[in-house]
């Protein structure tokens, strides 16, 4: 008998009136508001401009939407394309169903094109927007929660999630709540990546590599746990497979490019660094005519004063020559 649980939402949908809003949905919005924010923050401290970020998300956003779909349909087509399955729920992305290798890959093709646009390099936007993303897949995973999803082993353990749907092939029970164990997991990861960016000063794309490493070593582990169906390759889950693959290429090019190209960029937004000196140089020019303007107030006041001075000294004279007369 389970002493503790955590329940799951009867429904994954609440209902404003006639509009729906889905719970999945709601939480990878607030987590690509997040991501852009801190990204912003991030960006405008390395010498960026204010909104590049999100002008550069409405590119990585959607591309990342599209991949990340892409790659979960394509993995487990059964879903979509057996026998007594509708392809047209392969569109239905609100029900869930993102793939987080295909959302970075196609995401950071969106990126690119942003950043080219903008003649911006990739790798430092890249490293800004790195802590966001983790959050903003902690915030995502508890979408899962709401469509009863992406849960492990069963557990009588007090913070197991119970399972009340029997859809889909699930009985329901108590599990391991694995969406919960990644959602904490990234939150360690986006803290880990913004204290080793201040402590090591990390630059062309390392903020992020070191992302996709630490995300990697957790999801290997979470995966393993898990027991919805999935590909295995030799015993292991596909996604087991694709993070070790994606964890050696992380590390590798940390090692690779920290030796190529030590430290971090200069300018990250050539753009900015103009703007920004010629704000200065107005400034200047500013400071230089007030201090011109002051001096020469001060030359006009010691004038009218020596003219003062010498009016008073003529005006002695007289006096002293009337009474003299006058003697």
């Amino acid at each position: 008998m389970e002493l503790a649980y955590i329940p799951s939402p009867s429904s994954g949908v609440l209902y404003l009136g006639p509009v729906p809003l889905r719970g999945y949905a709601f939480c990878i919005i607030i987590g690509v508001f997040v991501a852009v924010w801190l990204g912003n923050k991030r960006w405008v401290a390395r010498g960026g401009r204010a909104g590049t970020v999100a002008d550069i998300a409405v590119w990585a956003v959607p591309f990342g939407l599209i991949g990340g779909r892409l790659y979960h349909v394509i993995t487990d087509y059964q879903l979509y394309f057996s026998e007594g399955r509708d392809w047209v729920d392969a569109f239905k992305i609100w029900e869930g169903g993102l793939g987080i290798w295909g959302a970075i890959a196609f995401g950071a093709l969106g990126a690119w094109i942003g950043c080219r646009r903008r003649g911006i390099p990739l790798p430092a936007y890249a490293d800004a927007v790195a802590p966001g993303i983790a959050f903003a897949q902690a915030i995502g995973r508890w979408g899962n929660w709401f469509n009863q999803e992406l849960y492990g082993r069963a557990t009588d353990l007090p913070w197991a999630v119970e399972i009340t749907s029997s859809s889909d092939g699930r009985v329901p029970g108590t599990y391991h709540p694995t969406f919960l164990y990644e959602s904490l997991w990234c939150i360690g990861v986006a803290v880990l990546v913004i204290w080793a960016d201040r402590r090591f000063k990390l630059g062309h794309g390392r903020a992020f590599a070191l992302y996709v490493a630490a995300y990697c070593a957790g999801r290997f582990w979470i995966e393993y746990m898990r027991v919805d169906e999935a590909h295995e390759i030799l015993g292991l889950r596909l996604n087991n497979w694709t993070s070790v693959l994606v964890f050696l290429l992380a590390v590798l090019y940390i090692v690779l490019s920290a030796r190529k190209r030590p430290g971090r960029e200069d300018v990250v937004e050539p753009g900015a660094v103009t703007s920004e000196t010629e704000s200065d140089s107005e400034t200047e020019s500013k400071s230089d005519s007030d201090s011109a303007k002051d001096s020469d107030s001060a030359k006009d006041s010691e004038s009218a004063k020596d003219s003062d001075d010498s009016g008073d000294s003529e005006e002695s004279k007289d006096g002293a020559a009337g009474s003299l007369k006058k003697s």
